[in-house]
């Protein structure tokens, strides 16, 4: 005699073989969405940062930042229109900042000695807490339009802070004899080197990284402070 098969009890539904209950068995494949880990443009120009650091702009391409953020190449262009875009993206975030010292009322008021310590002071912390995005910025060769405009900002930062030192050497505060735009180019690229090593979880505080910087420079140009011209050890 056959067995009849059991009725559901009433009110209950019947079981959806594409939405199995908690424990039971998924389908293998892309998951849902609502599994999936969620993403917008600032986490994707994040990833992207990441990506063009590790393999450089040139060599990097959309299918790695798409595997970098987890997500699929066709989802990139959701967002973006291509790989320049990014890179655009990434550049804005530390340019934002880093030019915005500038607007700052620490370097906008007081002596130009004042306001050149300020700004940097201020371009350490903001270079340690964009640290991939300054590190992107050194690396851009100006072979394309957004590489080249970003080459023009900061070399339009780079004028104003010389100009700043050369209004402090005119007041007698810096030590006159320094030229104004390789001791610019000397101090950002002393901060642009913290790229290099700095890491957020290590020992040494952002505020205990500028502020060596800063004692740094400026001890060594104060006037009255600083000292003869170096001489050859071999001569």
């Amino acid at each position: 005699m056959m067995k009849r098969s059991a009725r559901p009890s009433a009110g209950s539904k019947p079981a959806d073989p594409h939405h199995p209950p908690p424990g039971g068995s998924r389908k293998i494949g892309r998951p849902s969405k609502k599994h999936r880990a969620p993403y917008d443009i600032e986490t994707v120009t994040a990833a992207a940062v990441r990506v063009f650091n590790r393999h450089g702009y040139e060599a990097a391409s959309m299918e790695d930042v798409a595997r970098e953020t987890g997500i699929t190449k066709s989802s990139l262009y959701y967002h973006v229109s291509g790989k320049e875009e990014l890179l655009a993206r990434a550049l804005e975030r530390g340019f934002k900042w880093l030019l915005g010292v500038l607007e700052e009322p620490g370097a906008k008021s007081g002596t130009p000695l004042e306001r050149l310590r300020h700004i940097v002071y201020r371009s350490v912390i903001i270079t340690l807490e964009f640290v991939q995005e300054v590190e992107l910025l050194q690396r851009v060769k100006g072979n394309t339009p957004t590489e080249r405009q970003a080459m023009v900002r900061r070399r339009r930062f780079d004028r104003e802070v010389a100009a700043l030192v050369r209004q402090a050497a005119a007041a007698g505060q810096i030590d006159a004899a320094v030229d104004a735009a390789l001791l610019t180019r000397l101090i950002f690229g002393m901060g642009n080197s913290i790229t290099q090593w700095y890491r957020h979880e290590g020992r040494l505080k952002p505020e205990q990284i500028a502020d060596t910087v800063s004692r740094l420079v400026f001890q060594g140009i104060v006037q009255g402070v600083a000292e003869g011209p170096a001489r050859d050890p071999q001569g």
